[in-house]
């Protein structure tokens, strides 16, 4: 009963780990079914594994947020872990809601800027789960240094996801004569768009934790 008393810190960022693991797992998936697009086998296959990614990270949101009202003393502050583990949510929610779209649209074919996009996504991905890994250990002053270089280059991406995106939109206006094939299009590029820029929102809140807490 006394034990039920004692304050806790939970096992956080062992569990924003796990979730930044799931998350790099969804963005691979993705990329392998823009990359086998045509075979229709492989992409049910990757469509499923894009699927278990994003149902395995949904559960480890779940129990930080469960953990967190039951937790008393908490190694961070509680927004910033309710903040950082549902905007992390909103990276593989945006990963499943892009090959959802896809099928659901039974779009032809993967364009290069699809391509592009996802190969940014996914390096934007992996930065995240670099940076979410070296939380633990930012009271290491060498070791905060490398989690806001990482949330920098992370910046640096999304950047480059909007210039890519700005010129696919341009070319799509201006060639693609099927309307409902530019439709189908826009909104990919918006939702894959949008992954980077939920990267880019998770990296501000890494900064943040990283300069309050190093």
């Amino acid at each position: 009963m006394f034990g039920k008393l004692l304050p806790r810190d939970g096992n956080f960022f062992e569990m924003f780990n796990q979730h930044a693991d799931r998350i790099v797992e969804a963005a691979r998936a993705f990329s392998a079914l823009v990359e086998n697009y045509s075979d229709l086998h492989l992409r049910e296959q990757y469509n499923r594994d894009v699927d278990n990614a994003e149902r395995a990270a949904d559960r480890i949101t779940h129990d930080v947020n469960t953990m967190l009202h039951k937790t008393f003393i908490t190694p961070i502050d509680r927004e910033q872990i309710h903040q950082l583990i549902n905007n992390m949510d909103d990276v593989a929610d945006l990963i499943q809601d892009s090959a959802e779209v896809m099928a659901l649209y039974d779009v032809k074919l993967m364009t290069e800027d699809i391509k592009r996009l996802t190969d940014i996504n996914t390096k934007c991905c992996d930065r995240l789960k670099e940076a979410v890994h070296m939380l633990k250990t930012i009271t290491d002053p060498a070791i905060a240094a490398a989690a806001l270089k990482t949330c920098e280059e992370i910046d640096k991406l999304e950047s480059d996801a909007d210039r890519v995106m700005r010129s696919a939109m341009s070319k799509l206006f201006r060639e693609e004569p099927d309307t409902r094939e530019l439709i189908k299009l826009k909104a990919i590029y918006q939702l894959l768009e949008g992954i980077s820029d939920k990267c880019e929102d998770v990296a501000n809140l890494i900064e943040g934790i990283v300069l309050e807490n190093s």
